[in-house]
């Protein structure tokens, strides 16, 4: 499954260290999903590919689980749409 997932900073005011967070993020989620940072401006785009069986509720769970790490916790997960259900990677063909 791919997944785009909008995490935004608890606070009205955008964050100056956005891009660096964004990387935290990555590093926090499971190691078996493919990540990539979309974006890191002000809110953080992440793209994960899961590959794994995951519905959305569970990596919404994992994500929020992620974001409570003490280095991230000033963000909260906005967002998280289903881009394809059971479609290749573009990138593997």
């Amino acid at each position: 499954m791919l997944v785009e997932l909008t995490i935004k900073h608890i606070t009205p005011k955008a964050p100056k260290n956005s891009p660096v967070d964004g990387v935290r993020i990555l590093s926090l989620l499971p190691a078996q999903w493919r990540k990539e940072l979309v974006s890191a401006n002000g809110e953080i785009v992440v793209r994960v590919h899961t590959d794994d069986g995951a519905t959305a509720a569970q990596v919404r769970v994992k994500v929020t689980a992620a974001l409570t790490a003490p280095e991230v916790s000033h963000w909260r997960l906005a967002t998280c749409d289903i881009l394809a259900i059971g479609h290749p990677d573009p990138r593997r063909q």
